[in-house]
């Protein structure tokens, strides 16, 4: 065996010993981002400023934020399911 497909094989293994410990860190993270949500509009005062004459609650502006980050693990998991072959089921 060369030493090039022992290594190919070695980083397969990895990868697919990762997924249990990925799918933890992907839940971890979502409920991490829901607990800075909930923080933030506890913490936040519910003041509002006019942006192009309409008023905006300044509790929106970090939620939308979180969310967005939110949105983007969400993606990066499926990005990576579809990358390891999962797809919708796996």
């Amino acid at each position: 065996m060369n030493l090039h497909g022992a290594k190919q094989r070695r980083a397969m293994e990895s990868l697919q010993s990762a997924g249990p410990d990925l799918d933890r860190k992907y839940w971890v993270a979502l409920a991490l981002y829901a607990v800075l949500a909930v923080l933030v509009w506890l913490t936040m005062d519910p003041g509002s400023v006019v942006v192009w004459g309409r008023p905006v609650k300044l509790r929106l502006l970090p939620l939308i934020i979180i969310g967005g980050l939110a949105l983007r693990t969400v993606l990066a998991r499926q990005a990576d399911k579809i990358r390891r072959g999962g797809g919708k089921d796996g």
